[in-house]
């Protein structure tokens, strides 16, 4: 039996950040959700998460600079992240990938897609 994985949620928008934790729960996820970079910090010195599923555009900074910072702490495995965008442009996932997001998902977020790349994670 598998351990489901523990994801840490980012998103500013609190409908879509209450539906995507729902959804994530349902499906057997360990989830924890966060509106800002601040906060999500906070909720990462506490629980030992294996995906960041981040909003690119957060009120006090980037879901790139977070992925940065979280990177950069000290973890038991890799950090995983998938970064969630209103912006689908060429650039904009070059840069997510740039980054070192494995996915960059352009919002409304099709949660099928979402789900793919959390089974895919979950398998490596």
């Amino acid at each position: 039996m598998t351990v489901p994985l523990r994801l840490l949620v980012v998103e500013d928008h609190r409908d879509t950040s209450a539906a995507l934790v729902r959804l994530l729960t349902r499906r057997g996820y360990e989830v924890r959700s966060a509106e800002t970079v601040a906060s999500a910090l906070d909720v990462a010195r506490d629980f030992e998460f294996d995906v960041l599923i981040t909003d690119i555009g957060l009120p006090d900074g980037t879901g790139h600079e977070l992925f940065e910072k979280l990177k950069a702490q000290k973890r038991s495995k890799p950090l995983r992240g998938l970064a969630l965008s209103g912006f689908g442009m060429d650039e904009d996932i070059a840069r997510s990938r740039a980054a070192g997001f494995t996915e960059h998902l352009t919002k409304p977020v099709d949660f099928a897609r979402l789900q793919r790349q959390l089974i895919q994670i979950g398998e490596e």
